[in-house]
């Protein structure tokens, strides 16, 4: 019974982080939108920092309570996830050929981030130093985000501010979205972080696969849906950006806001450095690499990040 009660408020707070992200994301664009910045540089920045959310609490959540290794199992795990299993899904679906320039820098920050952390692995923790360039390639991809949004304006013309963003109704609606939204994401985390921990201990295994695999999964739901729609509108462009966005945010911001959060450098575990964070660079790099040479997304690369993710599962569980 205690076992089922566990699993029902895991399953709560996987839905709460999911629903409270969505309305998160809406009341963010609004008001964004409403104080006159552009929507493709509302998409650009707060959207891509909004979708993030879900993940970024729960690993700071689970840095302050002192659970570091699912803190760091769900950031990387969930970047594993992003292209392993659900970018993989939409290439298997929906291969086709890329504008180079609108992937290039995402893909090199996406990469060099991957690095980082596997650099991190080596040390054994992610220190100040660490931190401090993450967060530097964070405010790069910003930086890149905004420019491309205004060439793209510059392109298409100034664009037209709508007046219904005002009326009344419409600002209740995103005050009350955006309330709703937050307590959503921390109350989901919060479920998420403790009865994830509790799933640990009932099931014997560490926090860490916990979070690499059940909390990294369900904080990349969003991902998943974003890219299921995309499929179904065939925009595959749509969501291949949205997951490397995701993927920057999640290892050069989560990361240093969890070390930054628990006070000291943030402890890597062996089992961490071993298999998490190279697997982790592994992927990030069948996926963006061949795409750069040859300027086009393959079925044969969403065929291989499947069974690289697949043997991660195994070999993860196995170790467990």
């Amino acid at each position: 019974m205690e076992l089922a009660v566990t699993i029902l408020l895991f399953a709560v707070g996987v839905l709460f982080v999911i629903k409270g992200g969505d309305f998160f994301v809406d009341a963010a664009s609004w008001m964004a939108e409403v104080s006159g910045i552009p929507k493709l540089i509302v998409g650009a920045t707060v959207v891509s920092i909004a979708t993030t959310l879900p993940e970024m609490l729960v690993s700071v959540m689970a840095a302050s309570q002192g659970k570091v290794d699912m803190a760091v199992g769900n950031a990387v795990g969930s970047v594993t996830a992003n292209v392993g299993l659900i970018m993989a899904i939409s290439l298997v679906c929906m291969p086709g050929i890329i504008k180079r320039s609108d992937y290039l820098m995402k893909g090199i920050l996406m990469c060099l981030a991957a690095l980082l952390i596997v650099g991190c692995g080596f040390f054994g923790k992610v220190n100040i130093a660490f931190s401090v360039i993450l967060i530097l390639v964070f405010i790069v991809f910003c930086v890149e985000n905004v420019g491309s949004a205004k060439k793209t304006m510059a392109r298409e013309g100034k664009e037209e501010k709508d007046p219904s963003l005002k009326q009344k109704k419409v600002v209740i609606t995103n005050i009350i979205k955006f309330v709703i939204g937050t307590i959503g994401i921390v109350w989901g985390a919060d479920l998420l972080v403790d009865n994830g921990s509790e799933l640990a201990r009932v099931f014997g295994v560490s926090e860490r696969i916990i979070g690499v695999t059940l909390v990294a999964v369900g904080t990349s739901l969003p991902e998943l849906i974003t890219t299921v729609t995309a499929i179904v509108k065939k925009q595959s462009a749509l969501s291949v950006g949205n997951i490397l966005g995701a993927n920057i945010i999640d290892m050069t911001l989560i990361m240093p806001l969890s070390a930054l959060v628990s006070g000291k450098a943030l402890p890597l575990a062996e089992s961490a450095a071993r298999i998490d964070l190279p697997v982790c660079l592994l992927v990030c790099l069948v996926a963006v690499v061949p795409t750069m040479i040859k300027s086009k997304f393959s079925r044969w690369q969403g065929a291989l990040l499947l069974l690289i993710y697949a043997a991660y599962l195994v070999v993860t569980l196995q170790c467990a």
